[in-house]
């Protein structure tokens, strides 16, 4: 394989390893799904032992970037993977402000394309889980959940589907924050029909809009709450 590596210093090897090996998917030498070289050619190019080479690709693939097959040898992921949002995110847990604007200004992204790219049986998913959530009898966090997951995926854009999950697994986070006599489901609902209305019309600015007013009410209850601890 002619793929051209430099030469890196005896210094923090295995992250300078990691650094080279993530500049051939930069460089476009390899793209995802390629095959990486062996352990033994990479302990070649880069002139480093294999317990350098382990440690790079071990923490290359903790961050989902490759996937190493028994026998097989290593790859590179051939979809983006939600681990290294996941990890800035955590390092953000604390950060609960910053959190809540992070997942306004992707959803308001998420729905602008879903109005031009959803489907009628992802409308159709929509619609249900609207109606779930209207019939439920107690908490319907995990059905919120799935309203917003389907208008992310309905986006269908891989490298925004990397980020949808650990940011929605944070909604839990969020709905802690407001108590329940400052929750009115009624009017959490009719937001979602709000969404729902506007993305079958397929038109993105009503959609943006409708999103915004729905995530801006959640912001300004947690927000609220936050300054009264």
């Amino acid at each position: 394989m002619n793929v051209e590596i430099k030469s890196v210093n005896r210094k923090t090897l295995s992250k300078q390893v990691l650094d080279e090996i993530i500049d051939l998917l930069l460089s476009g030498q390899l793209k995802s799904g390629d095959r990486l070289p062996s352990e033994l050619e990479l302990m070649e190019m880069f002139d480093v032992s294999r317990s350098v080479i382990r440690e790079a690709l071990t923490s290359l693939e903790s961050m989902g970037i490759v996937n190493r097959k028994t026998r097989n040898g290593t790859f590179f992921s051939d979809k983006i993977g939600s681990k290294p949002f996941s990890m800035m995110l955590a390092l953000s847990a604390g950060n609960l402000p910053s959190i809540i604007e992070t997942r306004l200004s992707l959803e308001l992204g998420f729905v602008t394309l879903a109005a031009e790219k959803i489907t009628d049986k992802e409308l159709e998913q929509l619609k249900q889980t609207i109606d779930a959530m209207s019939s439920a009898t107690s908490d319907y966090t995990e059905i919120d959940k799935e309203f917003h997951k389907i208008i992310a995926h309905s986006a269908s854009n891989p490298l925004l589907e990397g980020v949808i999950t650990p940011l929605l697994n944070l909604y839990d986070r969020t709905l802690e924050q407001i108590p329940n006599r400052h929750r009115d489901s009624k009017a959490t609902i009719q937001q979602h029909i709000d969404i729902y209305e506007a993305l079958k019309k397929r038109d993105p600015i009503q959609s943006s809009t409708a999103m915004y007013r729905h995530l801006d009410y959640v912001r300004k209850k947690v927000l609220m709450n936050i300054k009264d601890m």
